[in-house]
C-alpha cells in the first residue's frame, strides 16, 4: 500500500502500512512480559539500543510501538513514548530531565492536579515561577541561569486561557531552555506545537484522542528541534549517536524503565481504535462547543462564559491565528451569577449532561470547579487565578446540539 498524503487517513491504515505479519488491519495486542532472542549477541543488543528488538515489556512492545507511531505522526515528531496516564507522562518529564537546584517557568493556569504535582517537585529541590504565560514578556521576566524548562498548556484547563506559544517559543529556542507544550485540550487537531517552536508535546491519551472515557495513557512526543547536546542534565550514557534521540532516549531509560508508568498492551490498543475516529468526533464537538457558548453567552442568569470561539475572550484573535477555521476547543466554563442560582442546584436539574470530572469525551460532562478539582487550592490564591465559586466547567460532547442547548435551558431556567 502506498503512502497516502492526508494525516486522517494515514492514521487510519498506519497498522497496514507497518506491513504486521498476516496483514491484520490492526495490531495484535502482545501480552508477553519477556521476549526471548537465540544468541546471548541478540539479547545484549536490544538492551543496548544497538537493535529494534525489544527486552521488556515494561520499556515497550509492538502493540505501544504501533501507537507511538500514530502519535509521532499526529504531532509531526521524531518520536514519542507512551505513559499509563498523562499525570505520569509530566511526571516523568520532569524527574528524568530536571535535578535539585533547577528552575522552571510554568504557568500559572495549570490544571489543578499539575499544580499539585509541582508544588511536590518544589519540596524536592525544583524551584518553580508561575507566571501569566498568556503574555511572553512574564516568562522573558522569569527566566534565570538556572532555567531549564517552561511548561505550559496550550488551552488551559478550565478557564481557556491560550499560551503565547509563538513568543515563547522563540524565548526558549534562543535561550536553549526545553519549551513543554501540553496539547491536551488543543489537540493536534487544532494545533500542532511543533510549529510553534515546542521541544517536547504531551497529551493525556484519556481525554479526546481516544474520547470514550474507557481507558487511561499519555504521551511524550519530541518534535526534533531541541538540540539536546547542550543540555546539562542528559547522562553521559546517553550521549552516543544522533544527539536529536538524546532526550526520547533518557525519557524512555530514566523514566518510563526506571520509574515503570508503563501503558498497558489492551490500553495501547483501545488509544488507537479511537485515533481512528479522533478528527471526526473532535469537528462535532467542536461545532457543538461554539454553539453552547454562543447560547450561554445570552443567558441571564450566567455571568461570564470563557471560551475562545467567543469574540470578547482576551485571545480570541491568538485563537483564529493559531486553531484557524479548525475550531476552538471542546472545553469551555461560565459562572452562575450568585444571585441568580445555587451552582450545584443548577448542576443537579441536568438530565442530559454527566456529572463527571473527565474532559474529551464523546458525551458532554460537567463539574463544579472550585469544590472539585481546585477544592485543595487556598482560597484566596482561588481567586487570585479566576476560579468563583459559581464557576463551571464543561466538556463539551458529540450529542446533538438540541438537546444539549435544551438540558442547560431547563437546568438554568428552575
Amino acid at each position: 500500500m502506498s503512502t497516502p498524503k492526508s494525516i486522517q487517513t494515514q492514521l487510519l491504515h498506519s497498522d497496514r502500512l507497518a506491513g504486521i505479519q498476516h496483514a491484520p488491519s490492526h495490531q495484535p495486542i502482545y501480552k508477553s512480559v519477556q521476549f526471548a532472542y537465540d544468541s546471548a549477541q541478540g539479547i545484549a543488543d536490544a538492551f543496548q539500543g544497538k537493535s529494534a528488538g525489544y527486552s521488556y515489556a515494561r520499556s515497550n512492545n509492538p502493540t505501544l510501538t504501533a501507537l507511538e507511531t500514530q502519535l509521532t505522526l499526529l504531532e509531526q515528531g521524531i518520536g514519542t513514548v507512551s505513559f499509563a496516564t498523562g499525570m505520569g507522562a509530566i511526571a516523568t518529564t520532569m524527574l528524568a530531565l530536571l535535578k535539585d537546584g533547577d528552575h522552571i517557568v510554568v504557568s500559572q493556569y495549570l490544571f489543578g492536579n499539575t499544580t499539585s504535582l509541582f508544588d511536590t517537585f518544589a519540596l524536592h529541590g525544583v524551584e518553580i515561577s508561575y507566571v501569566d504565560v498568556t503574555d511572553v514578556a512574564n516568562v522573558a521576566a522569569s527566566i534565570r541561569a538556572n532555567t531549564r524548562m517552561v511548561f505550559v498548556e496550550t488551552l488551559a484547563n478550565p478557564r481557556t486561557q491560550i499560551a503565547d506559544l509563538q513568543g515563547i517559543g522563540q524565548l526558549c529556542q534562543a535561550r536553549n531552555i526545553v519549551f513543554v507544550v501540553d496539547n491536551t485540550m488543543a489537540t493536534p487537531a487544532l494545533v500542532l506545537a511543533r510549529d510553534y517552536g515546542a521541544s517536547l508535546v504531551i497529551n493525556s491519551l484519556s481525554k479526546g484522542l481516544s474520547g470514550h472515557g474507557a481507558v487511561l495513557g499519555g504521551s511524550i512526543t519530541d518534535t526534533g528541534l531541541f538540540d539536546w547536546s547542550n543540555y546539562p542534565n542528559i547522562f553521559a550514557k546517553y550521549r552516543t549517536g544522533d544527539a536529536s534521540k538524546w532526550g526520547l532516549a533518557q525519557l524512555r531509560k530514566k523514566g518510563l524503565r526506571d520509574m515503570g508508568a508503563t501503558l498497558s498492551a489492551d490500553a495501547a490498543q483501545m488509544i488507537a481504535l479511537g485515533l481512528e475516529t479522533f478528527f471526526l468526533r473532535n469537528e462535532r464537538a467542536c461545532a457543538n462547543a461554539l454553539q453552547l457558548a454562543q447560547w450561554l453567552q445570552a443567558h441571564p442568569a450566567v455571568e461570564n462564559v470563557d471560551y475562545p470561539g467567543l469574540s470578547k475572550h482576551p485571545q480570541h484573535m491568538r485563537a483564529q491565528e493559531l486553531f484557524g477555521k479548525r475550531g476552538f476547543g471542546t472545553l469551555l466554563s461560565f459562572t452562575v451569577k450568585p444571585e441568580h442560582k445555587d451552582v450545584f442546584a443548577v448542576l443537579d436539574a441536568l438530565q442530559v449532561v454527566m456529572l463527571s470530572t473527565h474532559l474529551g469525551d464523546n458525551r458532554t460532562m460537567a463539574l463544579p470547579v472550585a469544590q472539585t478539582i481546585y477544592a485543595e487550592m487556598a482560597t484566596k490564591q482561588r481567586q487570585a487565578w479566576g476560579i468563583a465559586d459559581g464557576l463551571i466547567r464543561v466538556s463539551v460532547g458529540i450529542e446533538h446540539i438540541d438537546d444539549l442547548i435544551e438540558d442547560w435551558q431547563q437546568a438554568l431556567n428552575q
